[in-house]
């Protein structure tokens, strides 16, 4: 297996570990962890550490691990949320399509566990190129704060 050197991830590590749930460290509209909007029931805020540019995680701002542990208003307030994320994701970004997903426990694949959270990845065609293939890297072509803002003040536009 192929090692990509990254030591700015272990201030993240320590701090998960601290600190508790970053979805809940996420409060406030100018935090730093990424968040690009909030509503009631709802906290959207990029993936730190992207599958793809645009990788967006939506979690319910009450901290539960489990769908069903979500009331009805949650529920809805949630997917309103993952709508809007996609809304604001084909205005910016303009992706051909999407891989959205929930991951529920460490079996099957989650990272933060404790936390229910759905991932909203972008997709265009012809998004892989050697650089998976051949060295297992993938190149994520915009940097996070500048996506941010975009994200954000789209999101300002139709608010």
């Amino acid at each position: 297996m192929n090692k990509l050197w990254a030591p700015w991830r272990i201030n993240y590590i320590r701090n998960i570990k601290q600190k508790g749930c970053v979805f809940c460290k996420g409060k406030g509209k100018d935090s730093k962890a990424c968040v690009i909007f909030e509503t009631d029931y709802a906290r959207v805020m990029l993936n730190i550490f992207p599958y793809n540019n645009g990788h967006i995680l939506v979690a319910p701002v009450r901290h539960v691990a489990r769908l069903d542990q979500l009331k009805q208003k949650e529920v809805l307030g949630l997917f309103a949320a993952l709508t809007k994320s996609q809304k604001l994701l084909d205005k910016v970004l303009k992706p051909n399509g999407y891989n959205i997903g929930i991951n529920l426990s460490r079996s099957a694949g989650a990272g933060i566990t404790g936390h229910l959270h759905i991932h909203i990845v972008p997709r265009w065609i012809g998004d892989t190129n050697f650089m998976p293939v051949l060295f297992g890297t993938k190149v994520i072509s915009q940097s996070l704060d500048e996506l941010r803002k975009q994200l954000k003040n789209a999101y300002a536009k139709t608010n």
